[in-house]
């Protein structure tokens, strides 16, 4: 209204940030690349994990289908929640990506238990693995991931959509590299348990970071704050 007079907080306005539309632009986009990459890899992974009969294989493609939904779902949400140029509007424009970030991360830990589970019974009945063809199939992995991460590297790092999808990834990127440690042990020594033993500590590392996402996601969600994508500003 003309003739107030300006109060300063000391912080530049959510709403008035000028490369606020550019940035989720950005984001959109490197997480619609992030879902051709992770799907096209995840059908390989898929059948290269039931050919060679590899739990470290599966888990990872189990891990990729789980990461083609929550890359998709997360695309939706940082689309849905572009603010519009003129800035109205601005104050919620988070809520549906830090809901997405909080799926993805149930999604994880869900992802978790099954790799847990399927270890457990694999150690009491170790399985016949085809070491050849889990490395080739790792390896092919492994280039992907590390094309995904690239592509979601220079997002926004205090959203929170962007920062689980991200740690989807680098499960992913982890899993890749424990089947390519997996499948080089199997070649030299023949012993199969080291797979599901590395899908084992894979499956704790990933659940430690979707722990921390999802507690995140829940402190702003329960704190209603609108800009809650910045998770030092919702603590």
């Amino acid at each position: 209204m003309p003739g107030l007079p300006h109060i300063h907080t000391g912080r530049q306005p959510l709403t008035d940030h000028p490369d606020l539309p550019h940035a989720h632009g950005s984001d959109t986009r490197r997480l619609g690349w992030a879902f051709v990459i992770t799907a096209t890899f995840m059908v390989l992974e898929v059948v290269g994990g039931l050919l060679s009969g590899s739990l470290a294989l599966l888990a990872d493609a189990g891990h990729m289908l789980t990461d083609t939904g929550a890359l998709a779902l997360a695309w939706l949400a940082a689309h849905l929640s572009q603010p519009p140029a003129h800035g109205l509007r601005a104050g919620g424009h988070h809520r549906a990506q830090v809901l997405a970030a909080f799926a993805n991360s149930l999604a994880l830990i869900g992802v978790v238990a099954w790799i847990l589970w399927e270890a457990t019974q694999r150690l009491a009945a170790p399985r016949e693995i085809a070491g050849g063809t889990m490395l080739g199939i790792a390896l092919l992995g492994l280039l992907a991931n590390v094309a995904v991460l690239h592509v979601l590297k220079g997002g926004d790092g205090r959203n929170l959509n962007v920062s689980a999808a991200r740690l989807h990834v680098v499960g992913d990127l982890l899993g890749s590299i424990a089947a390519c440690v997996a499948a080089l042990v199997i070649l030299a020594t023949g012993w199969t348990p080291i797979d599901p033993l590395l899908s084992v500590l894979v499956a704790l590392l990933i659940l430690r970071g979707a722990w921390s996402i999802l507690r995140k996601a829940s402190r702003s969600l329960l704190s209603g704050r609108p800009a809650a994508a910045n998770p030092d500003e919702a603590a």
